[in-house]
């Protein structure tokens, strides 16, 4: 069990590695591409919508063939199709790769979540936060290995190449190390959809507020303050960090008081801090409402995720799906209703969104509450 366990640490790393190197090459591949700034939105679109996809096709292939097969094949796929954006050289290909980009990392987002549950299920105790924590420690190593390259002056095509290399090697070193499939009965007490919607319109509420904080954290500082670009982007730092920090220690806190307290009480201080940036006109309180945002936040979605996992576990990766497809639906809207609202709003105003939908996701966090039914464990658990 501890090698699974290590291995799908490795996997949420790589993810957030090839991810970030993606991310921190969009200005030299547009440069390469010609694409305007407006083209670029549709294109980043076309990269949502082909994830969306991703997710849907491999929940219920997960259920059917196997976490560890679907997380294999999905993070080949995004090892191989991360250097495809940097090979393009006008939009049509651009919009070629980024979809078929976006469509595996969807699928891997599926599939090693549901490999997570697999391996949180044989611990018997809560070990998801952390593996979300190697995500963003995994978009942190990309980052700055991106912003290295390019200082020295490399080729993104050169770049991508090499990351399509660790990708695949890193996928290799993991494939055995995942846990095999066990198939289970479906449980005849099995909740109805009515639970998959409502974490589905959870995840909703969650992911907008960090797709918010993720997009505008910066810009809202500079807009409400009149500070510098280099201290208003200290409070996406900020957030970054608790919210990494957080998910490392998040699953000693949900043992310790269960995951409906996490994500209350990290909701309702992820709305305190939001409080704290409305209300604040000091640099420094500010940068503390955005810290506070990331901490409360970091230990509610992993606890969102490993509750979609167990509702039902003869299906629990299209399950996992829809719940994924939800949260992933309002990470995307969060960022566009704030920027709706910043042209009839004060920006800091239109803030009370996020506000309202962590207080929503406190409000129904019984929602995590744990289903009771016997789970069949994977043979390597008998030997952890």
């Amino acid at each position: 069990m501890r090698r699974a366990r290590i291995s799908v640490f490795a996997i949420f790393g790589l993810n957030g590695f090839l991810l970030a190197m993606w991310v921190v090459h969009i200005p030299a591949i547009t440069s390469r591409t010609g694409v305007s700034s407006a083209t670029l939105g549709a294109l980043i679109l076309v990269l949502a919508l082909g994830s969306i996809a991703g997710m849907q096709l491999a929940g219920p292939l997960a259920d059917r063939f196997g976490s560890q097969l679907l997380v294999t094949v999905a993070a080949a796929l995004v090892s191989l199709s991360v250097v495809g954006p940097g090979l393009a050289i006008n939009a049509w290909q651009l919009a070629i790769a980024l979809a078929l980009f976006g469509f595996a990392n969807g699928a891997l987002d599926v599939s090693m979540n549901s490999q997570a549950v697999q391996v949180e299920r044989g611990y018997r105790r809560p070990i998801m936060a952390a593996f979300h924590a190697l995500f963003s420690c995994g978009g942190i190593v990309g980052s700055l290995a991106g912003a290295a390259t390019m200082r020295a002056g490399w080729d993104v095509r050169v770049t991508l190449s090499m990351a399509t290399a660790i990708g695949l090697a890193v996928t290799a070193a993991c494939a055995f190390g995942l846990l095999p499939h066990v198939a289970v009965a479906r449980s005849a007490s099995a909740p109805v959809g009515s639970k998959v919607l409502a974490l589905g319109a959870i995840a909703f509420a969650l992911l907008l507020a960090e797709g918010v904080a993720n997009d505008w954290s910066a810009l809202q500082v500079k807009d409400d303050l009149g500070v510098a670009d280099s201290t208003a982007a200290l409070a996406f730092g900020a957030f970054s960090l608790t919210m990494t920090v957080g998910r490392f220690t998040a699953d000693r806190v949900s043992g310790a008081i269960g995951p409906v307290a996490v994500v209350r009480i990290g909701a309702l201080i992820a709305g305190f801090g939001m409080v704290t940036v409305i209300g604040s006109n000091w640099i420094g309180v500010t940068l503390l409402g955005w810290a506070l945002f990331g901490l409360g936040l970091s230990g509610c979605i992993p606890q969102l995720f490993t509750a979609a996992g167990n509702v039902d576990a003869a299906a629990a990766g299209a399950v996992m799906s829809r719940v994924f497809g939800l949260g992933y639906i309002g990470f995307l809207a969060g960022p566009a209703i704030i920027g709706g609202l910043s042209a009839v709003i004060p920006l800091t105003a239109a803030m009370c969104v996020p506000l309202g939908a962590v207080l929503l996701a406190s409000a129904c966090a019984r929602v995590v509450t744990p289903v009771e039914r016997a789970v069949v464990q994977a043979p390597a658990a008998e030997s952890a």
